[in-house]
């Protein structure tokens, strides 16, 4: 049986990325392929969000996500989320809040987190519980998720008004 081949272009954290990829490949598989590693299929259901990818501004289940569906888009992971080397907001508040206890599902939350600040950059602590329902963390540190997002969300108003 031969397996099905597709070839792919897209944009990934900025860069253009063109590719020979196989049909039944999402795009967490291509991902690895090209060394990145932040988004991470571990219920391979769509459930948790640790593979969390945002395409066109939109935050994805990446292991749901067949690569051929980002022919002609752009792609954006955890990778990409750094300026210049520095750590974003977020990145950089995830860690002061001691929210990354094993990391697994950290890339996932800091892109939700992420997504959710640029739509909403003071959400209260039911919005961003809210908006964080879709990832779980099995170390459960919530309560500084909480934190390194409120934290973030409050830097950034900061930086904002400077």
């Amino acid at each position: 049986m031969t397996e099905v081949r597709c070839d792919i272009a897209f944009t990934l954290n900025g860069a253009p990325v063109a590719l020979n990829i196989g049909g039944h490949e999402n795009i967490v598989d291509v991902l690895k392929r090209l060394g990145l590693s932040g988004a991470r299929e571990s219920c391979g259901q769509g459930l948790c969000g640790c593979c969390t990818v945002i395409i066109d501004g939109v935050a994805e289940s990446g292991c749901l996500t067949l690569a051929q569906l980002v022919d002609g888009r752009s792609v954006q992971t955890i990778e990409g989320l750094d300026a210049d080397g520095a750590l974003s907001p977020v990145q950089q508040a995830f860690i002061d809040a001691g929210a990354l206890q094993c990391g697994f599902c950290a890339p996932g939350f800091v892109l939700m987190s992420h997504q959710l600040l640029a739509a909403n950059p003071d959400p209260s602590e039911a919005e961003i519980r809210d908006y964080l329902s879709g990832n779980l963390c099995r170390c459960a540190t919530y309560p500084e998720i909480i934190k390194a997002v409120r934290l973030a969300a409050s830097r950034m108003r900061a930086a904002q008004a400077a």
